[in-house]
């Protein structure tokens, strides 16, 4: 058995490998952040079953990882030692909490994801904030869906931008004539500018999704602060124009959490329609998940990387066309801003 740590940094992935015996036989390999495949492509490579390590500041990585056939585990805080400044745990660091404890690592399901046994956590800390979120969104701080007299709707797309998924969706979405608004990680738009660029041109909004895609109550008001500046700071220089929505992975959050976020001054983008498309159910469930669902002011959830989004791409033209005959109007989330909105009355 090899044991392969996956770290994140500033400006891509490291991965360390050590073999049955905790030594580490290959000095560790780094990767720019668009390079998931490559990576996917070197651990399979390695020879030998291979126990695949991230952490839960890292969810980019494990759906496209567990699609490749990779078994991936998580290492959580309390099995690691202290985070540096900015980034994840050593790759080296997540590699040996796993040999020295296999037990003790969460091994990952593509139904789950991320927060393979971590959902029941996951839905207390937002059922326990729900009073705080009602207060951001009565402050006009937080939105989950727009004017439902008005026939507008605004698709979204998480996770990127990816190659090849983000250009794909972007050449369909431009056939149809039809906006979106693409909430991006940090680490991935850092390496895609192209991309950004062209949402820019066709007319797209661009939210940001924090840098690396970790679950939120793990981190300390610090590490936030840094994960939603650097990518602003980020797709800012690509796109233009500052984010004006935050969107937290998984929809994380806890009292504190959204303390931070209103003391940063965030406002939260949110959904009331998911289409669980990263759990890869088949394109006629994506479309038909959000054809039954969609209303007048939806906002619906959907993926461009994390993972394998060949799906999604696949659905969307039957989405977009559903929901035009429907007289439905595709806008950005901003545009499902009213002034109502901003006065915080609902």
């Amino acid at each position: 058995m090899l044991y392969a740590g996956i770290g994140w940094t500033d400006a891509g992935f490291e991965i360390a490998v050590l073999d049955g015996n905790g030594h580490g036989d290959r000095p560790a390999v780094r990767f720019a952040a668009d390079r998931s495949k490559e990576i996917a492509s070197y651990l399979n490579g390695l020879g030998g079953p291979v126990t695949a390590v991230v952490d839960s500041t890292n969810g980019m990585l494990d759906g496209g990882f567990m699609a490749a056939g990779l078994d991936m585990y998580r290492a959580d805080p309390a099995i690691l030692p202290p985070r540096p400044g900015f980034g994840s745990v050593p790759a080296v660091e997540l590699a040996r909490a796993a040999w020295r404890d296999p037990a003790s690592v969460v091994r990952l399901e593509i139904e789950s994801g991320s927060l393979t046994g971590r959902l029941d956590e996951h839905h207390a800390a937002m059922a326990s904030s729900d009073e705080a979120l009602a207060t951001m969104t009565a402050a006009g701080r937080s939105l989950e869906h727009g004017d439902r007299t008005r026939a507008q709707i605004a698709l979204t797309f998480d996770d990127g931008p990816h190659p090849p998924y983000t250009g794909r969706i972007l050449d369909i979405l431009e056939s149809y004539g039809v906006c979106a608004t693409f909430f991006c990680v940090g680490l991935n738009a850092g390496a895609r500018g192209e991309d950004l660029r062209r949402m820019a041109e066709q007319g797209h909004g661009v939210g940001n999704h924090t840098w690396s895609h970790p679950y939120l109550p793990d981190l300390s008001a610090t590490e936030l602060t840094d994960q939603l500046n650097r990518t602003g700071d980020v797709i800012a220089d690509a796109f233009g124009t500052v984010p004006a929505f935050f969107r937290p992975p998984y929809g994380s959050r806890t009292p504190a959490v959204l303390r931070s976020l209103t003391n940063l001054g965030a406002r939260l983008a949110l959904w009331d329609v998911d289409t669980e498309d990263w759990a890869m159910p088949g394109p006629d469930v994506i479309a038909r998940t959000v054809l039954r669902q969609t209303i007048p002011g939806s906002i619906v959830l959907m993926h461009d990387g994390g993972g394998d989004r060949s799906q999604t791409v696949t659905a969307l033209p039957s989405v977009i066309e559903g929901l035009l005959d429907r007289g439905l109007e595709f806008v950005r989330v901003e545009d499902l801003v009213t002034p109502n909105f901003a006065t915080g009355e609902r």
